[in-house]
């Protein structure tokens, strides 16, 4: 059996943990894992079909197959047939996606997108402890001193992307249980985009960005 490693690498960009990442990327292309059944994608990762991490799975790949469905493929021939299929290349949109690009440092958000404010703080603090960011208010209670991270406007393109991302699979989410909690408006600014550049020699160096609506 063979990984495809584009398939997987494509697929921890869009949110899947590495090991679901590896196990459906087995064998398989973009093509081959939107067409697979619910059941199976169930057994391929070896978890039960009501569990949060199989919804996520499925709420990801079911948002790719949509996307594929509302944009029309090109008839202008800029590669050939032959090297999309040996580099498993992922599909075309009309909108340009910057964490796509190979010269794109992976990026993510800290954390889920529909978490409380205590959970984001505690996710926060443990993320950020050796920076030592925690400090007392005006009013003795502890807070973290985000403002002094790097910032990154929430108009930044990849910031949009993954902010759109996220409300899609929000979106879906409520759509299935009408009692789930939307996010609220404005709901990705003050929180902190986690960055990983990769090198061969210098291995994996993550830095934070602090998200925020103006210089």
């Amino acid at each position: 059996m063979v990984v495809k490693s584009a398939t997987k690498k494509r697929l921890i960009e869009l949110g899947v943990s590495d090991e679901f990442a590896h196990k459906l990327a087995t064998d398989r292309n973009m093509a081959d894992i939107k067409a697979m059944p619910a059941d199976d994608v169930a057994k391929i990762l070896g978890i039960a079909k009501d569990s949060e991490s199989f919804t996520k799975v499925m709420q990801i790949i079911a948002e790719q197959g949509n996307r594929r469905s509302r944009n029309k493929r090109s008839k202008k021939i800029t590669i050939s047939s032959k090297a999309i299929d040996e580099f498993d290349r992922p599909e075309a949109t009309s909108r340009f996606n910057p964490l796509n690009h190979e010269l794109v440092p992976h990026q993510e958000l800290l954390g889920e997108a529909n978490i409380s404010e205590q959970e984001q703080y505690d996710l926060e603090k443990e993320e950020l402890l050796p920076w030592g960011l925690e400090e007392l208010d005006e009013d003795g209670k502890p807070r973290l001193a985000k403002e002094l991270l790097p910032k990154v406007l929430i108009s930044d393109p990849v910031v949009q992307a993954i902010k759109e991302a996220c409300e899609l699979l929000d979106n879906a989410t409520l759509a299935a249980n009408p009692e789930h909690r939307p996010l609220a408006a404005g709901w990705i600014a003050d929180r902190v985009l986690k960055v990983k550049r990769h090198s061969k020699s210098a291995g994996t160096a993550v830095a934070y960005r602090l998200i925020v609506e103006g210089s």
